[in-house]
């Protein structure tokens, strides 16, 4: 007899344990589903740094020894101040050598000037002269040899004249190649000072007074303050939908609680091969008050705002290509999968979906793996 009772107490159990094990795979699982929410902004994230578009590493085009530093990192200067000076005693020793030569120059083309006069006013007399014993000869007052060494004379007179007058020629080309000289030696001079090209900061400098600098060696480097400029690297998969002129957000690493309005002004027309980002550029609106080059930013770009949208996280979309996937969604009671299209995604990892879907009971966490045709209903 007691037996039996065991027998019948367990197949009690099981009958239960059978009921309740119907009764989980039967019961309709209450899930959450994808509301329609309004104004959506749709964003892209970027990660970069902080660059100036107009930077120079500037130093002097000639050699020679520092002895002059009128600027210091950090410090604005204007357009044409004076930054630095060599030394410069050699340089002006060859200028005035350069400066003698060009007196002397110009003494050599006024005495050969003054024999042009001479030779000038000889060969006009011989001419004369030369025309006179010739009338006297056709009278018969004077020999035929008085005129002819009278002719004589006058040609040779013009032979100098046209000496002297190569003489002024060649007098005015060493002229003009002195004063080419004094200029060259001159631009030579002013090559001692170095100034600023336009209106920058000071981000470095790399030489300190009595250095020995080489030409093009780098003394300053400069940067225009307002040139500077957000340099961001976005997925290609991203950055379809950025155009210029779009909206941006700048957070900056030592500023990590500020935000920075921006607009985008350029986007690269070459994307990295081995990341396949693209490069975009954003100028802010209101900059802090002392960028620093290289500085870490994150940028976010909105894109375009959805008057209305049904967003689903993207862990919950399956086979997701970029553009469609697979979703579970609730319908008569019951899951089903279904491919499905997407309009955008946001920043925060969700896809909209398209508007031509209709109200779609999406489900938008998937709890465990489920199965079609399982009993759901909207949460």
């Amino acid at each position: 007899m007691r037996n039996r009772l065991l027998v019948g107490a367990a197949l009690l159990a099981l009958l239960a344990a059978a009921g309740g094990l119907w009764a989980l795979r039967h019961r309709p699982l209450t899930l959450p589903v994808a509301a329609l929410e309004t104004d959506v902004p749709v964003r892209v994230f970027g990660l970069g740094t902080i660059e100036a578009q107009v930077t120079s590493r500037i130093g002097f085009e000639v050699a020679g020894t520092l002895v002059e530093l009128h600027a210091d990192h950090g410090d604005r200067v204007a357009a044409g101040q004076v930054l630095a000076r060599l030394h410069p005693a050699a340089q002006q020793a060859r200028v005035a050598k350069a400066e003698a030569g060009l007196q002397s120059a110009e003494a050599q083309q006024l005495r050969v000037a003054a024999a042009l006069e001479r030779a000038t006013a000889q060969a006009q007399q011989k001419r004369i002269l030369a025309l006179r014993r010739r009338e006297l000869t056709a009278r018969g007052t004077t020999s035929v040899e008085v005129a002819e060494l009278a002719e004589t004379e006058a040609t040779a007179a013009a032979a100098d004249l046209g000496v002297a007058r190569a003489d002024l020629g060649v007098a005015r080309a060493a002229l003009a190649d002195a004063r080419a000289t004094l200029l060259a030696e001159q631009t030579a001079l002013a090559k001692h000072t170095l100034a600023a090209p336009y209106d920058a900061v000071v981000v470095s400098r790399q030489r300190e007074l009595g250095s020995a600098t080489a030409p093009s060696e780098p003394i300053y480097t400069l940067m225009d303050p307002a040139t500077v400029w957000a340099l961001a690297y976005v997925d290609e998969g991203r950055a379809g939908q950025i155009r210029e002129g779009q909206p941006a957000a700048l957070r900056l690493r030592s500023l990590p609680g500020e935000v920075f309005p921006a607009r985008v002004v350029r986007i690269g027309l070459e994307s990295d091969r081995v990341t396949e980002e693209r490069r975009i550029y954003a100028r802010c609106e209101r900059c802090p008050p002392r960028p620093v080059l290289g500085e870490q930013v994150q940028m976010e770009i909105e894109t375009g705002r959805l008057a209305s949208a049904r967003l689903v996280p993207e862990v919950a979309v399956e086979g997701f290509d970029g553009a469609s996937g697979r979703v579970w969604v609730i319908r008569d009671g019951a899951l089903q999968q279904q491919q499905v299209r997407f309009v955008a995604r946001t920043l925060d990892a969700r896809l909209a979906l398209d508007p031509a879907l209709g109200d779609m009971a999406v489900v938008t966490r998937i709890p465990h793996a489920l199965r079609e045709g399982q009993p759901a209903r909207s949460q």
